[in-house]
């Protein structure tokens, strides 16, 4: 079987298709027949080696597809089964071998490119406005990068199902007009949004997947005791700073969180995924994919992701 391997940290043209030996399930795992994998940042951080791993290794951390083969201590899952999963390395490949305790079932509802588009950033959205820091209605959120995989779902979550007030940071006119479609109130570029958010009393909680460009700004735009969230770094790491900054814009809080703190347990990653899914089958989140790509154009696609000049979700179509 096919797969795209990283035997070296560097660029894109570190990302290797290879033909693999095809391999069976353990007893407690399920082997897929992918379908579509999703991209996110992860991969290139991941490519890159700001989150080392063990080389030679299968990347991608996200996708769906069909189950083929099953373990012999599988019980929950059969031959036939439509699952999606992610946290498990491997998902840029034709085939695909993950512990089932990892993988949830599809509703006929929701196409495996949905899914695959879904799962990291759609549950990484739902922990965000949920659990990290629960939204309230009319309250003030600064959504960063709202037109992006992650800012989509979570500045349609905090519109439609929060009921908060929405500030989108966009970095073109295109992309406001999709933040505004998706439920912003506000739709701003990030030269300006700490000025609009001073105007406008100042935010409860500021959701940055930007990271080191919109870091400085945004501490200083939170109300007194309000929450900067960082969940990725799409301009950079935040470099160390002073805890003392906290204190002198209003005993703010910071932190960054990972999805795989908030789906550790079996239990909380299907009720995590049985809500989005719910969510996306009724409508209420609406799955942009802003590209879909072959399994040898992997490096275009993150390369495409880099940019930051894309909308919605980047998928591999396999």
């Amino acid at each position: 079987m096919k797969a795209v391997v990283v035997e070296s940290h560097g660029g894109p043209e570190h990302l290797l298709l290879k033909e693999l030996p095809d391999q069976s399930p353990k007893p407690h795992e399920i082997k897929l027949r992918m379908r579509a994998a999703g991209v996110n940042f992860i991969d290139i951080y991941h490519r890159e080696g700001v989150y080392p791993l063990s080389l030679p290794t299968g990347i991608g951390n996200e996708g769906a597809g069909e189950v083929i083969e099953v373990g012999e201590e599988v019980t929950e899952f059969r031959v036939g089964d439509r699952v999606a999963y992610t946290g498990v390395l491997g998902s840029f490949a034709e085939h695909a071998i993950i512990p089932a305790l990892r993988a949830v079932k599809l509703p006929n509802e929701v196409s495996y490119d949905q899914a695959a588009a879904a799962m990291l950033q759609g549950m990484t959205a739902q922990f965000l406005a949920d659990s990290c820091f629960p939204l309230k209605e009319g309250q003030l959120a600064v959504v960063h990068a709202a037109a992006g995989g992650v800012g989509s779902l979570l500045t349609q979550l905090a519109a439609h199902k929060h009921h908060a007030t929405v500030v989108a940071t966009t970095s073109t006119p295109e992309k406001a007009a999709l933040a505004t479609e998706h439920g912003a109130t506000h739709s701003v570029d990030y030269e300006h949004f700490a000025e609009l958010v001073h105007d406008l009393g100042g935010a409860e909680v500021i959701y940055d997947g930007v990271g080191k460009a919109t870091f400085d700004a945004s501490l200083a735009s939170l109300k007194p005791r309000g929450m900067l969230v960082v969940y990725g770094a799409a301009s950079g790491q935040v470099p160390p700073f002073d805890l003392q900054r906290l204190n002198q814009a209003g005993s703010v809080y910071v932190t960054r969180p990972s999805l795989v703190h908030y789906i550790a347990t079996r239990e909380e990653l299907l009720s995590r995924a049985t809500t989005l899914f719910a969510d996306i089958a009724s409508g209420l989140l609406t799955i942009e994919i802003g590209g879909r790509y072959p399994l040898d154009a992997v490096g275009q696609a993150q390369q495409d992701l880099a940019s930051r000049r894309t909308t919605g979700k980047l998928i591999i179509t396999i």
